[in-house]
């Protein structure tokens, strides 16, 4: 049976993952069939990037995604589906005030 799930990679205390299909029985950081995106937990808010179209294209052949990587999938659909959040400044400027219309000339 195929497994949509993650394969750790990064240094120690520094964890990357990338997002792969392989079969459920192969070791976690086993030969993967495909990469299909990565999973960043350093930063924050957390880096995902995940290839929406061949993970739809791996279920429909029959392959199952780990509790893990639908989690990844729901914040990664909230994430595009939120507005950009707006900087923020300290002091905002008030509105420049119109310039005064030229008197005519008598």
């Amino acid at each position: 049976m195929l497994m949509i799930r993650l394969s750790r990679l990064g240094a120690k205390k520094k964890p990357f993952y990338r997002v792969v299909v392989l079969e459920k029985s192969a070791a976690r950081d086993g030969r993967a069939l495909e990469f299909l995106g990565t999973y960043n937990p350093v930063p924050n808010p957390a880096l995902i990037e995940l290839n929406q179209e061949r993970i739809q294209y791996w279920q429909s052949r029959g392959a199952h995604v780990s509790s893990t990587v639908q989690n990844l999938l729901r914040r990664a659909g909230e994430r595009q589906t939120q507005p950009p959040a707006e900087p923020a400044t300290a002091k905002s400027a008030p509105p420049a005030a119109p310039a005064a219309a030229a008197e005519p000339a008598p």
